[in-house]
């Protein structure tokens, strides 16, 4: 799915940070340095990045598309 907006433990805005992270991080650099750069520093706004998990292609497939009444 989408990564939040702001972090569930401390409320600190980290949504933007998303787009930079998944590039560099599929371009095979190490998740830790690329969020120290990126100025995440908090724990808990780490996890937010590391566990996310994108789920849209396997969720997409049962969704129905209701027509409006």
């Amino acid at each position: 799915m989408l990564i939040p907006v702001r972090c569930f433990s401390c409320g600190n805005v980290i949504g933007q940070h998303w787009p930079d992270y998944k590039t560099r991080t599929e371009n095979g650099e190490d998740a830790g340095e690329v969020l120290t750069e990126l100025g995440v520093e908090r724990y808990c706004c780490r996890r937010m990045f590391v566990g996310q998990v994108e789920l849209i292609d396997d969720v997409a497939p049962f969704t129905v598309y209701r027509k409006p009444s």
